[in-house]
């Protein structure tokens, strides 16, 4: 049985991870001043799909075990009301999709975008921490390597988003793209602090961080890749992810 501490430090380390992961995807900036969009729109759609099975297997089947249907489908709700009123009242910018939010001429279009990515790497932090703090560890590693996997394409798309949007240097836009995937860290700890400490939340936790990134998938990733006419193949891409998900889970436990 793991004691506190161990969780505490693990659910950190799986924060750790994945802020690094989307670290890593982001490197080719450094390198490269351009991507095909069609390359970033499948990496975009692989972390859909991998998000999406992650949701059901490392979050809501275990949530159902552990407290049952009904608090379950409370958190997905209250997941994806969150995420969703946080779209429209704090002010950000996609890619493709342009200006969300309550308008503003005080922030620049750089700013605006990363926000829009701290916005949606949130509730995958929260969910790492969440995962690690319901004690199931089997689960929680599947998790970390499945947002830490996903955030491969989505710091590199991220990255070269940026650039496409304002000229900046790699450097900036590279600096940028980690600054956005490093709220995953402290929301991890946030998570595994409040599921350790409230354990009969637990299974609403669980249900708010599912619904919370099925909801980002939905309402931003999958309208964002299929607006160019890449629809097919980052639907591929999709699959692709969602059945590497399933493998790893299986493997892991």
């Amino acid at each position: 049985m793991y004691q506190l501490p161990d969780v505490i430090f693990l659910g950190l380390l799986g924060g750790l991870m994945t802020t690094l992961l989307n670290a890593l995807g982001a490197i080719p900036l450094l390198f490269l001043r351009k991507i095909p969009q069609k390359l970033l729109d499948i990496g975009l759609g692989f972390a859909s799909g991998v998000m999406i099975a992650a949701s059901f297997t490392s979050l809501i089947i275990p949530s159902i075990e552990k407290g049952g249907l009904l608090p379950t489908i409370v958190g997905i709700i209250f997941g994806s009301l969150a995420i969703s009123l946080a779209d429209k009242i704090i002010p950000h910018v996609h890619s493709i999709i342009g200006f969300e939010g309550h308008p503003t001429g005080r922030l620049k279009t750089i700013w605006l975008f990363t926000l829009a990515v701290t916005l949606h790497n949130m509730p995958e932090g929260l969910a790492v921490g969440i995962g690690y703090g319901s004690g199931n560890i089997a689960d929680a590693i599947a998790l970390t390597f499945a947002i830490g996997f996903q955030n491969i394409p989505e710091g590199l798309a991220i990255g070269f988003s940026l650039l496409s949007l304002q000229n900046i240097s790699r450097k900036k836009a590279y600096f940028i793209s980690f600054l956005s995937g490093a709220v995953e860290l402290p929301l991890a700890l946030l998570g595994v602090l409040t599921v350790m400490f409230s354990r009969p939340i637990l299974p609403y936790a669980m249900g708010f961080s599912a619904g919370a990134m099925l909801f980002v998938v939905s309402d931003e990733m999958i309208p964002e890749t299929h607006r160019l006419g890449h629809e097919r193949i980052v639907s591929y891409g999709l699959i692709a992810g969602l059945i590497i998900m399933l493998a790893l889970d299986v493997a892991l436990g």
